[in-house]
C-alpha cells in the first residue's frame, strides 16, 4: 500500500458533530483534558470536534475507544446518518476528489451512498429490512445502485450470500428466521453488493457470541483481501482492532488522542488513555 499526499481515496478535514447550541468555549471547555465532552456552560454535548484523517487505497482504519467516545458518531457523518455541524470531507471517486461531499445536494448524496459507500451496522435491524427476504435484501441495494435486470440481481446475490457463508438455499428466507450471526452476515453481502471502494463497520461483532465474533472477523479479513476495499471499523474491543486493522485513531471525549500504525500503537501506545486501553486487554 502506497501512501502519499496524491494517492488518498478519503480525506476528513475538522469533522465536528455538537448536540445543543455550542457556546464561545465550548470547544475549549470540552474534550480529554476534561474527562468530559459536556460543556459546562451551555450544556451543549461535543459528540466528536476537530478530526482530521486521511484514508488509502486498501487501507483498513481503526477507530477505538469506550462507549461516548464519539467513534460510532464519526461514521454515521460520514455515512449521512448524521448532518455535521461543521468539517469538510472528499472522496476520490466522487467529482475526482475535489468537492466536499458533506454539502452536495440530498440526491449527490443518495448517488454516493448508494454506489460508493457501504456500512454494516452493530445491530443488523438498522442495516436490514426485515420484511423482506435475504436476498431481497441484497436486491435493494442493488436497484440502489442502478442494477435493474431481475436475473442479474439473482445471481449476484446467490454469489454474496456464498461468499459470506449463508446457505443460497435460505435466500428466500426473511432474515427474522436467522442467527444473529447469519442476519450480520447477510447485512455485510448487502453493504458489498454495490462494490464500494469504502466499507464502514460499526461495533460489527458486539453482541454475537465469541465463536460467531471470530468467524465473522474471519470473513471481514478476506473479503477486505479478496476485493482491496477501504474499510473503517470503528470498534472499542483492541483485539478486533487488532486482527482487522493496518492504521489506528484513538478517540476519547469526542477528540482524536493518538493516531498510528496499529502495531504502533498496541505494542507502545504514547497517550495515558491509549495506555488504559492496551493495559485492559492485557
Amino acid at each position: 500500500m502506497i501512501r502519499n499526499s496524491e494517492n488518498w481515496l478519503l480525506k476528513v478535514e475538522n469533522l465536528t458533530k455538537i448536540y445543543g447550541e455550542p457556546g464561545p468555549n465550548t470547544l475549549s471547555k470540552t474534550g480529554p483534558l476534561f474527562n468530559s465532552n459536556i460543556c459546562p456552560d451551555t450544556g451543549s454535548i461535543v459528540a466528536c470536534a476537530d478530526i482530521n484523517f486521511d484514508l488509502y487505497p486498501g487501507e483498513v482504519l481503526g477507530i477505538v475507544g469506550e462507549s461516548g467516545s464519539g467513534k460510532s458518531t464519526l461514521v454515521k457523518l460520514l455515512y449521512f446518518d448524521l448532518e455535521k455541524t461543521e468539517g469538510k470531507a472528499w472522496l476520490k471517486p466522487f467529482k475526482e476528489g475535489e468537492e466536499n461531499f458533506l454539502e452536495v445536494s440530498n440526491q449527490k448524496k443518495r448517488f454516493i451512498k448508494n454506489h460508493l459507500l457501504g456500512m454494516v451496522y452493530q445491530n443488523p435491524r438498522d442495516g436490514l429490512n426485515f420484511n423482506f427476504t435475504s436476498g431481497g435484501n441484497i436486491a435493494e441495494k442493488l436497484i440502489m445502485a442502478d442494477e435493474f435486470h431481475v436475473g442479474r440481481i439473482r445471481e449476484k446475490a446467490s454469489s454474496l450470500l456464498n461468499k459470506t457463508e449463508v446457505p443460497v438455499l435460505r435466500m428466500d428466507d426473511l432474515p427474522s428466521s436467522f442467527s444473529g450471526g447469519m442476519q450480520q452476515r447477510v447485512q455485510i453481502s448487502k453493504a458489498i453488493a454495490n462494490n464500494p471502494p469504502l466499507l464502514f463497520l460499526d461495533e460489527v461483532t458486539t453482541g454475537l457470541d465469541v465463536s460467531v465474533q471470530a468467524k465473522v472477523l474471519d470473513l471481514i479479513r478476506e473479503l477486505q483481501q479478496d476485493m482491496g476495499i477501504s474499510m473503517i471499523v470503528v470498534s472499542h474491543d483492541l483485539s478486533v482492532i487488532r486482527m482487522l486493522t493496518d492504521r489506528t485513531l484513538v478517540m476519547k471525549d469526542g477528540r482524536i488522542v493518538e493516531s498510528g500504525l496499529t502495531d504502533q500503537i498496541l505494542q507502545d501506545p504514547q497517550h495515558p488513555y491509549s495506555q488504559l486501553l492496551v493495559s485492559s486487554l492485557l
